[in-house]
C-alpha cells in the first residue's frame, strides 16, 4: 500500500478550488497545478462525491 501524499503538497496543488467541489473538479485542479502522479492517483482513489473543504479531501485520502 502506498502512503498518502503530504497534506501540504496536496493542498498546494488544490489552491484556488471553490468548495464544495466534486472529485472530478479536484482532479482537474490538481492537473492544472502540475500535481505529481502520486497526488493524482490519491485523488482518483477517493470516493466519487462532493467535498466541502480541504480537510474533507485529506480525510478521504488518508482513509484509502
Amino acid at each position: 500500500m502506498t502512503t498518502a501524499p503530504n497534506p501540504i503538497d496536496l493542498q498546494k496543488h488544490l489552491s484556488g478550488v471553490d468548495y464544495p467541489a466534486s472529485k472530478q473538479d479536484l482532479i482537474k485542479a490538481a492537473r492544472e497545478q502540475n500535481a505529481s502522479e502520486d497526488i493524482l492517483k490519491a485523488l482518483e482513489s477517493m470516493p466519487d462525491r462532493e467535498y466541502d473543504g480541504p480537510n474533507a479531501v485529506s480525510q478521504a485520502i488518508t482513509k484509502r
